[in-house]
């Protein structure tokens, strides 16, 4: 593709000559136009073959160059004589992308494949039919990259977004610069999601969402859990942490980072304040008036209930129901197969002037039957 010609004059009056074409990295489309060599610009001095690829017979290939149609029809591939824009046509898939083939004396490449974050890539400047190349530069959006070096290739590794732009080589004979090189990213700057409010004892479910790149199979990508800066979870497959029962020390700020494979390309969410809280405690103070429940689950046959202060010493009352003035103490009601639930009293510090205050807690011992609801109180 003929672009606009720059005159360079170097130390000596030696004439180089440079131009600027556009390069981008092909789509997944149903109808692909393959390129041997497969280099990106193709050059005539390669002799390129042309090959269309997609659904249909070969007898139902349309060939067009430069916007029109063209001959070369009812063969799916061919050798290229002419420069200029080509592409293909197959009933019902639709058109390739475009091929532009050069015929410059000068020539930056790239392999002619889908450039990802990540990838390594070698950039080539070559001359007409592999002629040498002298006192060659390397240029990123008309920045030097590398100044005259020996050798004519320019290796990017690993591929980062940073690295998108116009390209083009410049050397002691007519050059041709490459056109613009982008990479779509492999995968997306992962966020981290959950509940930022959790309960004091309530499981925790933190997920890092992230999304894959439609033009590569799918890969496995690892994920890594962070809080305040330690990492605590991961490597792993999953984009899931689960903390089954959170306590106060679970508290922080979290952040997820996600690897490829190798590690080539790493990219972190941005943090996610947790903040757990502690579980609304009842304001019972001394002396208050409670109604205290003992239940068990459905279905586990008769039961009889009694009811103790200070583990199984001073018996209380029997049955589901006990009412009482707040003391300080262990409070506890007791069914049968060794099923005890224990309220517990501490002396703590004053809630009111003169006033002790008492708040409850619930320990479940549970052995043979299942779960206990054992607490519903008030204020007389």
């Amino acid at each position: 593709m003929a672009g606009k010609v720059v005159l360079l004059l170097w130390g000596d009056p030696v004439l180089a000559l440079a131009g600027w074409c556009p390069l981008s990295p092909t789509g997944a489309q149903i109808t692909q136009l393959l390129v041997e060599p497969p280099w990106m610009p193709a050059v005539l001095w390669d002799r390129v073959t042309l090959s269309c690829q997609g659904l249909g017979t070969t007898g139902a290939t349309t060939w067009y160059k430069d916007g029109q149609r063209w001959g070369q029809n009812k063969h799916d591939h061919f050798t290229v004589t002419e420069s200029g824009t080509y592409m293909c046509d197959r009933p019902g898939t639709g058109f390739s992308p475009p091929v532009t083939v050069l015929n410059d004396r000068l020539v930056l490449q790239v392999p002619a494949r889908t450039l990802l974050e990540g990838d390594t890539v070698t950039l080539h400047c070559r001359a007409t039919n592999d002629m040498s190349v002298t006192r060659v530069r390397f240029y990123q959006d008309k920045k030097v990259l590398r100044g005259f070096l020996r050798g004519t290739e320019l290796s990017l590794s690993p591929l980062q977004l940073h690295h998108s732009g116009r390209y083009h080589c410049e050397g002691w004979v007519r050059s041709q610069s490459s056109p613009p090189l982008s990479f779509p990213e492999l995968f997306t700057v992962p966020k981290l999601e959950g509940p930022p409010d959790p309960i004091e004892g309530s499981p925790l479910n933190l997920s890092c969402f992230s999304t894959p790149s439609p033009l590569r199979p799918p890969a496995p990508l690892l994920h890594l859990f962070y809080r305040d800066g330690q990492l605590v979870g991961g490597p792993q497959v999953s984009p899931q942490l689960l903390v089954p029962s959170v306590g106060i020390s679970h508290s922080g700020n979290y952040s997820c980072q996600v690897h490829s494979q190798g590690g080539a390309v790493q990219k972190s969410s941005t943090q996610l304040r947790v903040t757990v809280h502690r579980v609304p405690l009842s304001g019972v103070a001394l002396g208050d008036h409670l109604v205290l429940s003992c239940e068990v689950a459905a279905g586990t046959g008769p039961l009889s209930f009694t009811w103790h202060r200070g583990g199984l010493g001073t018996l209380l009352g029997s049955g589901p129901h006990l009412e009482l003035q707040v003391t300080r103490g262990h409070l506890g009601c007791s069914g049968p197969s060794s099923f005890r639930v224990t309220l517990m009293c501490p002396s703590l510090s004053p809630v009111a002037a003169g006033v002790s205050g008492c708040l409850l807690f619930l320990v479940l011992l549970l052995a043979v039957i299942g779960g206990c609801h054992c607490w519903h109180c008030w204020g007389g």
